[in-house]
C-alpha cells in the first residue's frame, strides 16, 4: 500500500508541475506538488533523514537543470526567477522525484551501475513527455537534448542512490499497511 501511494503522491507532483508550466501557472503547479511533498513527508516514519534527501535532491536538480538550460539544451516555459536560475517548479520535481527512492525505488539501493543505466534512459524520457505536454523546450536537434539529458540522468541517478543510502529510513508510511500486509499467511 505504501509504493502505491508513493507513486500516486509523486506522480501527482509531476502531473502539477509539467502542466503548471505548460499552462502558465507554474507556481500554482509547484504549490500543488509541494503540498504533496509535504504529505509525504508527514507519513514517513523518519522525517529527518527523507527531508535531507529531497533538499539535497532538489539542489542536485537545480544545479544540473541550470547548466542544461544555460548551455540550450532545454528551456523551460515560465517560472523563471532569475533568467539564468531554472525555475522553482523543476527543483521541485526533483523533490519529488527523490521521494520514491526510499519506498517505491527501494530496490535500486547500492545498484549503482543499474542507477546509471536507468538515469540514462528515464531521464530523457521525463523531459521528452514534459516538452510533449508542453513545460519545456527542447534543442532544435533533439538528438542533442537526449544525448545531454542522458549524460545527466547518467550522473544523477547514482548520485541520488548513493544519497538515499547515506540517508537511511525506517520503510513504509504511518498508518499504511507495510509491504507484507497484502501478503495472505497459511
Amino acid at each position: 500500500m505504501t509504493k502505491i501511494v508513493n507513486v500516486l503522491l509523486q506522480q501527482s507532483g509531476w502531473f502539477a508541475c509539467v502542466l503548471g508550466a505548460a499552462w502558465g501557472r507554474p507556481w500554482t503547479g509547484a504549490g500543488v506538488a509541494l503540498i504533496l511533498v509535504s504529505i509525504h513527508l508527514m507519513l514517513v516514519k523518519d522525517r529527518g533523514p527523507e527531508l535531507r534527501l529531497l533538499l539535497a535532491a532538489g539542489l542536485l536538480g537545480t544545479v544540473l537543470d541550470t547548466i542544461q538550460g544555460n548551455l540550450g539544451i532545454v528551456e523551460f516555459r515560465s517560472g523563471y526567477i532569475l533568467n539564468w536560475l531554472c525555475p522553482l517548479w523543476v527543483t521541485v520535481l526533483w523533490m519529488q522525484f527523490a521521494t520514491l527512492l526510499h519506498f517505491t525505488a527501494d530496490w535500486m539501493s547500492r545498484r549503482y551501475l543499474l542507477a546509471v543505466l536507468l538515469g540514462a534512459f528515464g531521464g530523457p524520457v521525463a523531459f521528452y513527455g514534459g516538452a510533449r505536454l508542453g513545460a519545456a523546450t527542447l534543442h532544435p536537434n533533439l538528438a542533442v537534448s537526449l544525448i545531454a539529458l542522458a549524460l545527466e540522468w547518467a550522473v544523477a541517478m547514482p548520485l541520488l542512490v548513493w544519497l538515499a543510502d547515506r540517508f537511511p529510513v525506517t520503510p513504509g508510511y504511518r498508518g499504511l499497511p507495510g509491504k507484507n500486509a497484502l501478503v495472505r499467511r497459511t
